[in-house]
This record gives C-alpha cells, sequence and structure tokens, in this order.
C-alpha cells in the first residue's frame, strides 16, 4: 500500500490501482467477512477518489478556459521530458508542453503563463484528491488490522 501511495505521487506508478490490489490482497488472504466489508469501504473511497480527481479539476479548467489540448501538449512535453531529462524531467516537460500550448492559443507570454498556473493549479487539485483517497483508504484498512478485523 505504500507504493501505490507514493505511485499517487509519481505519475508513472498507478497509485490508486496499487492500494486497490493490496487491499483485495489482504481481504482474501485474511478470509472472514469483516476483510471483505473493509475492503468494500476501501474500494468506495478509492472511486469517488478517481472520479473526484477528474470532475473537480476539469471544473476549474473549463473556468479557466484551458482547452483539452492543452492537457494533451502538457501530457506529450511531460513523456518527452521524461526522456530528456531523468527525474525531473517529466514536470519540466508537463509544465513547458502546458506552457507552449497555451502560447500558442492565447499569443501572449503573460496570458499563457496566467493559463499554465490555472492548469497547474488544477492538476495539483486533482493530485490532493487523488492523495486523500489514498491515505483514507490505507486508514481505513490501518485502523481494521489494528482492531483486529483481520
Amino acid at each position: 500500500m505504500a507504493v501505490g501511495l507514493v505511485g499517487v505521487v509519481i505519475p508513472v506508478i498507478p497509485g490508486l490501482l496499487l492500494v486497490a490490489v493490496a487491499g483485495l490482497g489482504w481481504a482474501i488472504l485474511a478470509q472472514g467477512t469483516g476483510p471483505w466489508i473493509v475492503f468494500g469501504f476501501m474500494a468506495v473511497v478509492l472511486a469517488v477518489g478517481t472520479v473526484a480527481k477528474y470532475v473537480l479539476p476539469s471544473r476549474t479548467l473549463r473556468q479557466a478556459g484551458a482547452p483539452a489540448s492543452t492537457l494533451v501538449l502538457g501530457a506529450l512535453g511531460g513523456i518527452l521530458g521524461f526522456f530528456v531529462i531523468p527525474v525531473i524531467g517529466l514536470l519540466v516537460g508537463a509544465v513547458g508542453g502546458i506552457y507552449l500550448g497555451e502560447l500558442r492559443r492565447l499569443s501572449g507570454s503573460r496570458a499563457a503563463g496566467r493559463s499554465t498556473l490555472a492548469t497547474l493549479k488544477a492538476i495539483g487539485i486533482g493530485l490532493l484528491i487523488e492523495l486523500l483517497a489514498g491515505v483514507l483508504a490505507v486508514a481505513i484498512w490501518f485502523v481494521s488490522v489494528l482492531s483486529g478485523v483481520g
């Protein structure tokens, strides 16, 4: 589960999915009804977190006027940056891709900078939502283990 929480922060690793798989593995190995109920609560929290991480930031992006093509350019920039600059290239490339997309769309560096910041803020909100869902799911599991459910 710790790897899943790290995966929330590192975009290459499917964080919430790893937390869910770890919870499922625990429910299978622990046997009994209690672990399955706990896993059900974990799954609901993770599902709500997954939906919210896309819905809430997309609302912020729509209000800022950033099109989906900006996010696509950010993703492509992140992939390129990942291979060009080790470790931090993913972040640098994504920010650069978003900025270039907004610069092309808005034709001005000041407006592109504002729009890039709004886009990064929305992405950060999504990351925080995902992290909160992961931590909450792990906390549910942890409390149940401490209380003797599994």
